[in-house]
């Protein structure tokens, strides 16, 4: 066996242990904090830009897309977006292959395991695209990253909950169970306040009445804050695991 600083057994001791609980926690407070800093900072500093809309009416909280499309608040956003990406990615995979373990023989399931890591790097890739590409600098993109952002988070939690469904069949942890009604209720929140911001967003473009466009901006944070809890459900399902950043094990020599 190898002697000196990187033999023996500090070449076999993990680099990187990091509970995972703590990684889940971690990666939700950055967009988390990031979204309330930047609402406050328009608030407080940019009010009347924040809020203002084409129908020249009165508002009173500004949506996402303007709160941090200014300065310093961008800047916060995004630096918030990369840093928690990186994570995202990992946890997509992590669960792809809790799915490929507990669905071995199910061919249904192992298929919408693939798909649900689809829409899963879709969700964060639409969600890099519309943070770094402001409604204001190229509204065309900035509108296809939400729309990817939306639409494959609304598709990546049906299927999530539809998974976690049959996986009830299979599991005994409580920890499981309680992490599945979660899903299910915040799945059924955000559709539900995605109808409102979409039904609101319509109708101030069509009647332009007085404070449609802050119910709007309201339905709108919910849709994003219930869509951080619903990721935040991984504390549940991999309260148990580690993440190991490790040097591989070699072959030992006699």
């Amino acid at each position: 066996m190898l002697q000196g600083p990187y033999g023996g057994l500090d070449r076999e001791r993990p680099l990187i242990r990091l509970p995972f609980t703590s990684l889940a926690v971690a990666t939700v407070l950055l967009p988390l904090t990031g979204l309330i800093a930047c609402l406050l900072l328009s608030l407080l500093y940019h009010y009347e830009d924040a809020t203002y809309t084409h129908c020249q009416v009165s508002n009173y909280l500004p949506s996402i897309s303007a709160a941090i499309s200014r300065m310093p608040e961008r800047y916060i956003w995004r630096g918030c977006i990369g840093l928690h990406s990186a994570p995202r990615y990992l946890v997509a995979v992590a669960y792809f292959n809790f799915y490929r373990s507990r669905f071995a023989k199910r061919l249904p399931e192992l298929l919408l395991s693939g798909l649900v890591l689809l829409c899963s790097l879709t969700e964060n890739t639409g969600l890099l695209l519309l943070t770094y590409v402001s409604s204001t600098e190229t509204y065309s993109l900035h509108k296809n990253g939400f729309i990817a952002f939306i639409g494959s988070s609304l598709l990546h939690m049906l299927i999530t909950c539809w998974l976690w469904h049959v996986n009830r069949r299979y599991c005994v942890n409580p920890e499981e169970v309680t992490s599945y009604r979660w899903k299910v209720r915040l799945f059924l929140f955000n559709v539900g306040c995605c109808l409102a911001a979409a039904y609101f967003f319509r109708r101030h473009n069509q009647f332009c009445e007085t404070g449609v466009y802050t119910l709007f901006a309201l339905f709108e944070y919910l849709v994003v804050f219930s869509n951080m809890a619903f990721h935040m459900t991984a504390f549940w399902d991999f309260g148990s695991k580690e993440v190991l950043v490790a040097t591989p094990p070699e072959d030992k020599r006699y």
